[in-house]
């Protein structure tokens, strides 16, 4: 991989790219891009975990909800998960819905957009007991040809964090894009005052301006996707889970220096040009950005929560306390470890949100989260 960059940057006019090529080629290149490699990447032999690989009592919450959306508030049964992943979430959102709601069930549509091939291939082994249900595409064009006018519910977990972005800085009060060039065979970081109008458009719609020193990542290709997907998705609700700072937290100091990291076997690597190919590479998104950009494509924004509230809200305690078990090794037992992890202060569920939009529906929301009460803060 990093040959191939090195290549990527001789071919280029002025010998450099931009971030947002680097990582596009470093994650998402059909040959050697980390995604798009046979390589474990989620858990105990991977770089990363995620919630639902901590226990299956995340999907099971979210199964709960997405019956309630479907059987009170008249949304129809069909379930869009935006990269799956391993295919774990899915499998405890099915397999919770079979029980709770047969009915239901029998109508479900559960449809799993995947670039990768190997978590493709993950996926169809996870599932292959529930592929009845299950509908998998290689990308959103594909999809958007079978449900032009989507109606139903969005779901992703840590999508947006690895979708590909530029690097600015600001240095002696002028803009500065961050571009990867080659020097003495490393990948190394030049300046180039910045002109990309794209980069321009974004900081002013935004209005979003850089102190002295300060690095921030711009995501078109988020703005890009989220644009678009409103042209198809026609009705229903967004579920958004991953990481990510406000407009107003951004601005603290602690923030300067951006967020574009990498991880190569559970852990920070603080430079994002060493092991291209073979660690993640992932950014803190843009929680404004997301809600801006989706009320731009008709998305009303419901809510924003930090993970650990969202699921006290949605009643993640009903699992705990309805299922205790003296027996330690017990299933019941080891969810209800899981259940204290994803709470614990300063566990998974405090790095992360959960922003909830919707779009041509009026929903009750106090319905929906019969557990505790559902105030918009």
């Amino acid at each position: 991989m990093k040959n191939f960059i090195h290549e990527a940057i001789e071919r280029s006019e002025e010998g450099k790219i931009s971030y947002s090529d680097y990582m596009q080629l470093a994650l998402y290149d059909s040959q050697f891009g980390y995604y798009m490699r046979e390589k474990e990447k989620i858990g105990r032999f991977g770089d990363f975990i995620t919630s639902s690989n901590i226990s299956d009592v995340f999907g099971k919450l979210f199964a709960k909800i997405f019956i309630q959306l479907v059987e009170t508030e008249g949304i129809p049964p069909l379930i869009c998960e935006i990269g799956g992943g391993n295919g774990r979430f899915a499998r405890a959102v099915l397999q919770e819905w079979q029980k709770r709601s047969p009915d239901t069930y029998d109508r479900l549509i559960y449809m799993m957009i995947e670039t990768s091939p190997y978590h493709r291939i993950k996926q169809k082994e996870t599932l292959h007991h529930l592929s009845e249900r299950i509908v998998s595409y290689e990308c959103i064009e594909q999809f958007c040809e079978d449900f032009p006018r989507f109606g139903g519910i969005v779901f992703s977990n840590e999508l947006f964090d690895a979708f590909p972005v530029h690097v600015i800085q600001k240095k002696g009060n002028s803009l500065y894009e961050i571009f990867i060039t080659s020097s003495d065979g490393q990948l190394v970081e030049t300046m180039v005052p910045l002109e990309n109008e794209e980069i321009i458009a974004y900081l002013e719609e935004r209005n979003i301006s850089l102190v002295n020193g300060q690095r921030f990542e711009i995501p078109l290709m988020m703005k890009q996707f989220i644009l678009e997907m409103g042209a198809f998705f026609h009705k229903g609700v967004v579920f958004t889970v991953d990481y990510g700072y406000t407009d107003e937290e951004w601005r603290l100091p602690a923030r300067r220096e951006g967020s574009l990291r990498g991880y190569y076997q559970h852990q920070l690597i603080t430079n994002p040009l060493v092991f291209p190919g073979e660690m993640d590479l992932t950014t803190h998104i843009q929680w404004d950005a997301l809600r801006m950009y989706g009320e731009k494509a008709g998305w009303q924004f419901v809510k924003l929560l930090r993970q650990d509230e969202f699921l006290l809200e949605a009643g993640i305690l009903e699992y705990l306390t309805e299922h205790y078990d003296p027996n330690p090794f017990s299933d019941q037992s080891r969810q209800n470890r899981a259940i204290r992890t994803l709470l614990m202060d300063g566990g998974i569920s405090t790095a992360f949100q959960i922003m909830i939009q919707q779009k041509n529906v009026s929903l009750q929301w106090d319905n929906i989260f019969k557990d505790a009460p559902f105030v918009r803060r």
